[in-house]
């Protein structure tokens, strides 16, 4: 018994217990106790607020003075105090309760949108198949919401807020970035349509956008007094997934996970399945154990979808050339850009190894993705995707890319996930004749958004003939698009200009595209567009803000996957 040590040496397995425990209580401590001060100043600046506006003694005034202090920090003012001042009812209100009914009453509205696009009247008076689909892909994107919107219900109602800040941004700006991509799939549509999509989704968007506010805002709150980098400094209990056992860190090596994987697809029938599809039918919904598929290799000709009910999947291939999954759906044939994906993955957690993603469809067919991606803590590491325009659609949430080859031209990489590009090749290639390559197209819609594009420490280099083809390093799709290219190489083919208009010959003044510390004949700043929103020369604490370790939280969840990464500059 380990008591018997006591005047002894102390077990070196009964030490680590004894740490683990004294770093925990000292965790559970420093966040309560932080909890405790950030409620405590937010309430300072609210109720501050309601006793300079409010000279009676009026509870039913305290109440509508209080919603309205903390409707104050929101883009949609006047959707923000109407949703919320009928639900207040007690004199003991605080900010996070504010949030809570913000988040319900966007759940609300994002139910109602759902049945709205499951009418059947409403499939019934659609003509074409391309708007069909359209509309199926905004019901699943509806629900994609409202799972996110339940997420973070639960999460900003648990004791230890501040720990979660970072999950519950992410997540109510990817439920914002479903229903902005839901419009966009419409854009085809004939205007009377389109118009109804957009009435119909305007009060969930709303919504939605004032509950990001409010936890932004609580967010700059917890960042003012340091307390979110105390809490960050400190070791994590469970800083990997539950389903990284002790040993695994040791044992994250491509031939043992080939060797132990729990199912195994090849095209020679020298595994179980012979298709990917059919092993992911295979794995548990909602699983917290890690579900390991090892595909030989070969060319898998298939469009895979790894549902959002298979959590913590990881395929292994035999390498970026090797193990290829190809498709050739695309827009010019009457496929929504979203549903052209070759391999799309929406469950949580998902990481990919040794594969290549393809779509084949050509540039003369436009819009054709060969990987989608919603999944939140998403890694890929050697991986390669191939196509030409939007070959790379990062959708939505948090995503690491670690020594994997992009190819492409136009906005192939493209979406509004939080996403970090590290130790990548980035190569563009030979697009249409008259056509332009623009590397990146970001889609941040909201500025509470958490969003954006991280090329780090990358080389971006041609890919074939390029001296009669404009390259740029991107374009802005959306308001508030942003994007950083930092400590990476950039051969001479760049556009001395760097950046492209996405209409006319700016950009709005909100975007925020940024160069740091880049080399190469391609990386010279000299003769960049001088459109407010891009900057030449940020400091390295504003480049540190798109790091791995502050952008992503990577230092969380990365290291299960078994890349390599950075968490700095």
């Amino acid at each position: 018994m380990s008591f018997l040590n006591t005047y002894g040496k102390v077990d070196d397995a009964d030490q680590a217990i004894l740490e683990v425990r004294r770093k925990t209580r000292k965790r559970i401590t420093i966040i309560s106790l932080s909890t405790i001060v950030l409620i405590g100043i937010v309430c300072a600046a609210v109720f501050g607020t309601v006793a300079r506006n409010n000279s009676k003694d009026n509870k039913a005034q305290t109440f509508s003075n209080a919603v309205s202090a903390v409707c104050d920090v929101t883009l949609y003012k006047d959707a923000c105090y109407r949703s919320l001042s009928p639900l207040v009812h007690s004199g003991q209100v605080q900010p996070v309760d504010l949030f809570l009914l913000s988040i319900n009453v966007a759940l609300t509205e994002v139910s109602r949108a759902v049945q709205y696009f499951s009418d059947q009247g409403v499939f019934s008076g659609l003509n074409d198949n391309n708007t069909k689909q359209a509309f199926q892909n905004c019901q699943d994107l509806m629900g994609q919401a409202i799972d996110h919107l339940n997420s973070s219900l639960s999460a900003g109602g648990n004791s230890s807020f501040l720990v979660v800040l970072d999950d519950l941004r992410t997540w109510l700006s990817a439920a914002g970035t479903y229903q902005q991509t839901c419009i966009d799939g419409i854009e085809e549509a004939k205007e009377e349509l389109k118009n109804s999509v957009v009435s119909n989704l305007k009060n969930s968007r709303e919504f939605t956008s004032n509950s990001l506010a409010i936890v932004t805002w609580l967010d700059k709150a917890a960042s003012t007094v340091n307390l979110r980098r105390r809490l960050l400094s400190l070791p994590y209990q469970n800083e990997e997934p539950k389903w990284l056992h002790s040993k695994d860190r040791e044992l994250l090596q491509t031939d043992y996970l080939k060797r132990k994987a729990d199912i195994v697809v090849a095209k020679d029938g020298s595994g179980k399945y012979k298709t990917i599809s059919a092993a992911l039918k295979k794995v548990p919904d909602k699983s917290d154990k890690r579900t390991v598929i090892y595909v030989k290799k070969g060319v898998y000709y298939e469009n895979v979808r790894v549902l959002k009910t298979k959590w913590n999947v990881m395929i292994i291939g035999d390498g970026m050339s090797a193990t290829i999954v190809s498709g050739s759906l695309n827009f010019v044939d009457g496929t929504p850009t979203f549903s052209t994906a070759t391999f799309a993955v929406f469950g949580k957690n998902f990481i990919a190894m040794d594969m290549g993603f393809h779509n084949t469809a050509g540039p003369q067919k436009h819009q054709a993705v060969a990987l989608m991606t919603t999944s939140d803590q998403a890694v890929y590491y050697r991986c390669q995707f191939d196509a030409f325009q939007d070959t790379l659609y990062a959708v939505a949430n948090r995503q690491f890319y670690r020594e994997c080859n992009i190819y492409g031209t136009v906005d192939f990489i493209f979406g509004n996930s939080a996403v970090v590009f590290q130790n990548c090749n980035i190569l563009p290639k030979v697009p249409m004749q008259g056509q332009q390559n623009t590397i990146t197209a970001q889609g941040k819609t909201d500025p509470n958004m958490n969003t954006g594009i991280s090329i780090q420490n990358c080389t971006i280099s041609p890919f074939g003939n390029l001296n009669s083809v404009k390259t740029y390093l991107g374009r802005p799709w959306k308001n508030y698009a942003t994007t950083v290219y930092m400590q990476s190489t950039m051969a001479s083919f760049i556009n001395p200009s760097g950046w492209l208009p996405w209409v006319g010959n700016s950009a709005p003044d909100t975007i925020f595209y940024a160069e740091f510390q880049n080399v190469g004949p391609g990386a010279s700043t000299k003769n960049r567009v001088k459109w407010k929103g891009v900057k030449t020369s940020i400091t390295s604490k504003q480049a540190s803000m798109f790091t791995v370790n502050t952008f992503l939280s990577g230092r969380r969840w990365i290291p299960a996957s078994g890349a390599p990464f950075n968490p700095y500059m």
